[in-house]
């Protein structure tokens, strides 16, 4: 069966695919940790909602009686709430750097240092980030932290090569955020598709809504004329961002690509935690629940991700 290894080269962690043949011990074990992580997790049932009007601006003054929550169809209580929460954040930043992305990965590269130097400058002195580069192959490039240097010394020596991996890197940041406090955010730099992965779309999309991860995906260089475009990428990715609560951005090099980072800046710093714990939800044999988050406003658009697992009927 298909399993994964954890090597490394120098300071950075490589994460590789290879056949395994796992005993069954070991399987049983791995399946017991993911669940005692899991129920841990669902006690209480977090979401991170950023609104904006008709316009597309972002509004940051509700209060919690403008939410109003459904489990499953049924009404929740909403227990915690903050307005532009102080909750830490930790971002795993995600760089495709298949071959395909080799002529415009300084442009990049220069764009997301911009987006680190604003994001550690401000907001809470406990907002960290990881770094992640993928092609065939996903690779951690540092730990959660607030330094700069660290940072862009590590994007210095990324270059672009071979396939690429975009379930697997979503799929493994996820595994890294859910162990994390405060909100959990991937942010994915590609140009579209996946051609490596061993873990498939619904892998990458669970693993994120188990993790409460919010996912944006900046879609560089898109080509305008459908027949040369990846178009079955950029339709997985606006998936994968409406159910997490995120989106997708498809900017050009430049100016674009700038605004890109920015706002997905202005979202986090404008988000609100709106909390629960779930009471007389109708179960059914899914494991996952369906949210819906109406306004009392409804000329506002909230944005918040789709649902969560939690318990099914027996």
């Amino acid at each position: 069966m298909g399993g994964w290894r954890v090597g490394r080269c120098g300071s950075e962690k490589v994460i590789l695919r290879r056949l395994l043949i796992l005993a069954p011990i070991t399987a049983i074990l791995l399946l017991s940790q993911e669940r005692a992580i899991f129920n841990a997790d669902v006690k209480l049932v977090r979401l991170l909602v950023t609104v904006k009007d008709k316009a597309g601006a972002l509004v940051g003054t509700l209060s919690k009686d403008d939410f109003t929550v459904f489990d499953n169809g049924a009404k929740q209580e909403v227990a915690v709430f903050e307005r532009q929460t102080a909750l830490p954040l930790n971002v795993a930043l995600c760089i495709d750097t298949s071959g395909s992305t080799a002529k415009d990965l300084k442009f990049e590269l220069d764009s997301a240092s911009k987006f680190l130097k604003s994001f550690l400058s401000e907001g809470n002195p406990e907002d960290s980030v990881k770094l992640y580069s993928f092609n065939w192959e996903v690779v951690e490039r540092t730990q959660f932290t607030r330094s700069l240097t660290r940072l862009e010394d590590s994007m210095k020596r990324l270059k672009g090569e071979a396939g690429t991996s975009l379930y697997d890197a979503i799929y493994f940041a996820s595994r890294a955020l859910e162990k994390r406090d405060g909100r959990r955010v991937i942010v994915v730099v590609t140009d579209g598709g996946d051609t490596t992965s061993s873990k498939k779309y619904h892998d990458a999309l669970e693993a994120a809504q188990r993790a409460d991860a919010v996912l944006y995906s900046i879609l560089v260089v898109p080509i305008n004329n459908d027949a040369g475009r990846n178009v079955g990428g950029e339709n997985a990715l606006t998936t994968l961002g409406q159910g997490t609560g995120g989106r997708v951005f498809l900017p050009s090099i430049g100016t674009q690509l700038d605004r890109a980072f920015a706002d997905i800046l202005r979202d986090l710093r404008t988000q609100y935690l709106v909390g629960y714990y779930p009471k007389n939800v109708p179960l059914t044999k899914n494991r996952f629940h369906s949210l819906k988050l109406q306004l009392l406003n409804s000329d506002l658009q909230p944005q918040y991700r789709n649902g969560y697992y939690g318990d099914a009927a027996r």
